[in-house]
C-alpha cells in the first residue's frame, strides 16, 4: 500500500489550502485515514483522521473549527481542507492510514501502517 499525497506550499496568514491524499489500495477492512504534521524541533501529532467505512472524524483542538476532513473512497482519496491557516500551522504534513487490527483502530505515530511523504505547509506572515 502507497499513499500519495499533495497540495502543499506557501500561504499567507488566513489562507487556504488543501491537502490530498490517495491510497494505492483501498482497505478491506475497517480503517482510518487523516493527516499528522510536524513542525521544527517538535514531535509529530495528530491534525485529523477519518473513518473510511464510517463518518466518524477526529480534529485536534487546534484545528477545530478550521480545517476540514473529508473522503471520496470511488477515488480512494482523503482531503484535508484547511482555512484561516496561522503560523503555528507550518510544518510537514504526513498522511497516513491506520488499518483495523482485533477490532480496533488505533490511531498514533507509533500505530499507523502506513505513511505518505510529507508535504510542506507554510504560514508566512
Amino acid at each position: 500500500v502507497q499513499l500519495q499525497a499533495s497540495g502543499g506550499g506557501l500561504v499567507q496568514i488566513g489562507g487556504s489550502l488543501r491537502l490530498s491524499c490517495v491510497t494505492s489500495s483501498r482497505p478491506l477492512r475497517d480503517a482510518a485515514m487523516g493527516w499528522f504534521r510536524q513542525a521544527p524541533d517538535k514531535e509529530r501529532e495528530t491534525v485529523a483522521h477519518i473513518g473510511w467505512y464510517s463518518p466518524a472524524t477526529y480534529y485536534t483542538d487546534s484545528v477545530k473549527g478550521r480545517f476540514a476532513i473529508s473522503k471520496d473512497t470511488a477515488k480512494n482519496t482523503v482531503y484535508l481542507q484547511m482555512n484561516n491557516l496561522k503560523p503555528e500551522d507550518t510544518g510537514v504534513y504526513y498522511c497516513a492510514r491506520a488499518d483495523v487490527r482485533d477490532g480496533t483502530i488505533r490511531w498514533s505515530a507509533a500505530a499507523i501502517d502506513y505513511w505518505g511523504q510529507g508535504t510542506l505547509v507554510t504560514v508566512s506572515s
